[in-house]
């Protein structure tokens, strides 16, 4: 008679909590160690924003050393560059449009437009202002 030993089949270890991260260094080193699927039940859903009729474009020049700073800045914040500066438009034209008594920025019907001089620039603002 010939005995047989029962084998148990390992247990799956339920892996600890995800940490509080206290820098996104700390963060990459824990992920760089643990694999996502093991917390995937952890995780929740996003909502994502997309930036809607974004059909028409427009061509800017920039120097080599601007253009290079351009893409270091947007880097460091984790966006593109075309990103960055569409995002430094926007502010820009709300504080103008503020600053000139516009009451509305994202308007679909022709507003009347205000020219004035740019304080720092020898070209002019052109603001739409209602």
């Amino acid at each position: 008679m010939t005995s047989q030993t029962s084998r148990k089949e390992p247990r799956a270890r339920r892996p600890e909590p995800i940490p509080t991260f206290s820098t996104p260094e700390e963060e990459a080193s824990f992920w760089d160690t643990h694999d996502v699927a093991d917390y995937w039940d952890e995780f929740q859903p996003a909502k994502v924003r997309f930036a809607k009729n974004l059909s028409q474009g427009i061509t800017i020049r920039l120097d080599p050393e601007t253009l290079d700073l351009l893409r270091k800045t947007a880097h460091e914040r984790g966006i593109g560059p075309t990103t960055l500066v569409r995002m430094w438009i926007l502010e820009h034209l709300r504080v103008e449009l503020r600053l000139a008594g516009a009451t509305a920025f994202n308007c679909s019907q022709p507003q009347p437009v205000r020219v004035l001089p740019g304080p720092r620039s020898k070209y002019a603002s052109i603001l739409m202002v209602s």
